[in-house]
């Protein structure tokens, strides 16, 4: 029986996830293709086939992970560098180990760098010495193998990866900013209130792992990613999810296509029908959906009742009320603040009285006496001349 995400009754106390800002989609677009692009990589066109091409960028993004591991760098670390080396590979040509080409870089050597790079993008630094010693034991398999200074392959790696980083920024345009889906799909799983279980989201997770060894980060952008594990995810574990109040399905809430959601779901069956990645473990979430209809998308949602469902009328009417009330607030903290001005202005502006008259010429004429007394003082000092005065006088004379 499937589990109902009974959480969904609290909606209206719930906040919808953040969007990313349009400087960020902006950047983003341009490093989103079409099933067809992937097709003609620089790569396929020196003649590596494509389905090897793919796989060697799956070798990549497990050197990543493996030195990931080893370094102990957080996930969203690893799925930056992942992302830094499918962009490289569509504009620049990959060297196989098997076909003889004459100009390209090693998937080895730019996972490697995408690393070094990620990690100082994503500010969880490691020291130089520590990745190159990681890459070395990961590259030779070897993760006991001691690795110091005096090691060849410690400074043909070290130098690799400094003269690497140059061409892999020149390559990506400097353009560094990213939206890893593993942040919104936890935005995703606090929204519904689902985080809590535990298949659900483990089987997300196992998503998202398993796309940073595929191209998908280059068909669509990480919401879209992030729904689409969610999407498989409950698929898988038999949960769905009610409507908003206004009865519109769940994938509609976040602003995610279902059309976009099924295509990303049957890219990740059809790599892994091809060629399994990891030998077929998670093989159940990865199932075909029709494109066609809606009756996958039923799996994963609850119609909510139409008695309940709240109307655009309904809902225009309960936000101008909401608002009116708010404004009638204001208003009213208005009205008692002007009458509080009105009252000073009234008491200001109210005509003497006959006491106030009385005052006024009581506090004049004590100004004028007081007046006369200081003239009074200073003509008396004034007085008649001094004898010593009248004596200069005479001897003058």
């Amino acid at each position: 029986m499937p589990q109902t995400a009974t959480a969904q009754a609290a909606a209206s106390t719930r906040s919808l996830p953040p969007h990313p800002n349009q400087q960020l989609l902006l950047s983003q677009s341009q490093w989103l293709f079409k099933e067809e692009d992937l097709q003609l990589t620089p790569s396929v066109a020196a003649g590596l086939n494509p389905n090897q091409e793919r796989e060697n960028r799956a070798k990549g993004v497990n050197f990543i992970l493996q030195v990931g591991i080893m370094l102990r760098l957080p996930q969203i670390t690893l799925a930056s560098a992942s992302v830094f080396l499918h962009r490289f590979f569509m504009r620049r040509p990959m060297i196989d180990d098997k076909a003889n080409q004459k100009s390209g870089q090693h998937y080895y050597s730019v996972a490697a760098t995408c690393l070094f790079l990620a990690t100082k993008v994503e500010e969880n630094c490691r020291k130089m010495k520590e990745l190159v010693v990681a890459c070395v034991r990961v590259a030779q398999k070897n993760p006991n193998k001691v690795v110091d200074e005096q090691d060849k392959e410690f400074w043909r790696w070290r130098d690799t990866i400094l003269q690497m980083e140059d061409l892999l920024l020149e390559t990506l345009c400097f353009d560094l900013s990213l939206e890893p889906p593993y942040t919104p799909l936890f935005h995703y799983l606090n929204f519904f209130e689902v985080e809590n279980n535990k298949p659900l989201r483990n089987a997300a997770w196992a998503f998202l792992n398993d796309s940073c060894l595929t191209p998908l980060c280059l068909l669509w952008p990480g919401r879209t990613i992030a729904a689409a594990a969610l999407y498989a995810a409950a698929r898988h574990v038999g949960v769905n999810f009610l409507d908003d109040k206004r009865g519109k399905p769940w994938w509609e809430v976040i602003d995610v296509k279902l059309l976009d959601l099924k295509k990303a779901c049957n890219y990740m069956a059809s790599i892994y029908e091809n060629a399994p990645l990891r030998g077929g473990v998670e093989e159940n979430i990865y199932t075909r959906t029709p494109e066609d209809g809606d009756s996958a998308g039923t799996r994963t949602r609850q119609v909510r009742p139409a008695e309940d469902i709240e109307t655009a009328s309904q809902d225009s009417r309960r936000r101008t009320s909401t608002a009116s009330a708010a404004g009638s607030d204001v208003s009213r903290k208005r009205a008692r603040e002007d009458e509080g001005e009105l009252k000073e202005g009234t008491e200001a502006e109210k005509p003497p009285t006959t006491d106030d008259r009385e005052a006024k010429r009581q506090k004049i004429t004590n100004g004028a006496s007081k007046e006369e007394a200081v003239n009074g003082a200073k003509d008396g000092n004034s007085g008649p001349p001094s004898p010593a005065g009248s004596e200069e006088g005479e001897v003058d004379e």
